[in-house]
């Protein structure tokens, strides 16, 4: 069954319900099908574009812009020192401006304050690729390859170990409670999220049939679980705070003893990349030249594993995408 999102923004999944999320992925679950069989659309013929990046991005970026293109749309790339947002002009009459000219905005940044000024000014769909708080967009994939891998999601056991209390934590967070996946934290306390927000999740739960826990506990909050989750310690911004991460989270590193500590066979590896997972990169050479830590949030080991989907994930940001904008257009 269709839904009609026609118009609509997609800045937090909390704006939408659990059968609007479900058919997105339905949607994209259809367009991935049709993207493997060399089918393309006209869903977007005609419509242009704009993707505002204050934060640089390899999978956001490519999976808006190659959605579009699938579609018959045309993408246009503005990063920070393209325009004026925030800097000679307010967002608010960017977004006036801009959404005269252009029939969606995808917006990735920091204050989440930014995309909610785009999204009531615009007049267009306007579409959150990544915020301080939220990362929607990253969800839905990440629900999709849940979904192929365990066939439903309803009742499934989504841990989320490492910084408990960043934009990737909260999302999931707000999805799996909205969707009915049972989601545990294991994170300590120090990075868990806002009570506000946690008390918020149960609730939702509490309506869907999911349980939302927090715990410092590792054996306990990993235990059946059917996918562990983690992400980068340190978030973009926050590179002042490595080594006080390090010393907090290194005991949460999602390595091949917490993956025997689920007892489940079939658990899968997930991280929304990129992932600190050896020092093949300038940035993590730096890391190692400074603490000695050639693996960080995830081992190598556990990384290029048949448990880890990471590249699936990958994969489907752009079919997820592709459903949030040929919807919402």
């Amino acid at each position: 069954m269709a839904y009609n999102l026609k118009g609509r923004n997609f800045l937090t999944l909390k704006d939408f319900s659990k059968v609007e999320i479900d058919y997105l992925l339905t949607l994209a679950e259809d367009l991935k099908a049709k993207k493997r069989a060399g089918i393309k659309g006209d869903c977007l013929a005609g419509k242009n574009i704009a993707l505002i990046f204050e934060k640089p991005s390899t999978r956001t970026r490519c999976a808006f812009a190659v959605a579009a293109k699938d579609e018959g749309g045309m993408p246009e790339y503005l990063g920070k020192n393209d325009i004026q947002l925030g800097k000679k002009e307010t967002v608010a009459d960017t977004a006036r401006v801009l959404g005269r000219m252009f029939d969606g905005i995808e917006f990735r940044g920091y204050a989440h304050k930014t995309v909610e000024i785009l999204g009531e000014y615009a007049g267009v769909p306007v579409w959150n690729g990544l915020t301080d708080l939220y990362h929607p967009t990253q969800i839905l994939a990440d629900f999709l390859i849940l979904k192929e891998n365990f066939g439903q999601l309803e009742g499934l056991n989504l841990v989320y170990a490492g910084d408990g209390r960043n934009n990737m934590a909260n999302s999931l967070m707000i999805g799996s409670a909205i969707i009915g996946v049972n989601y545990t934290i294991v994170a300590p306390e120090e990075l868990w999220p806002e009570e506000s927000l946690f008390k918020e999740c149960r609730e939702l739960g509490q309506e869907s049939g999911s349980e939302i826990n927090l715990t410092s506990e590792i054996n306990k909050g990993v235990k059946a679980a059917d996918a562990i989750y983690t992400d980068v310690w340190v978030s973009m911004g926050e590179e002042s705070q490595f080594e006080k991460r390090i010393k907090l989270l290194t005991p949460y590193q999602v390595n091949m003893e917490m993956l025997k500590m689920t007892e489940n066979p079939d658990v899968i590896f997930l991280h929304c990349l990129p992932a600190y997972h050896n020092i093949e990169t300038e940035n993590a050479k730096k890391i190692y030249e400074k603490f000695g830590l050639e693996e960080m949030e995830v081992t190598e080991e556990v990384f290029e594993s048949n448990y880890s989907k990471v590249f699936d994930q990958a994969e489907n940001r752009m079919h997820t995408i592709k459903a949030v904008m040929t919807a919402t257009l």
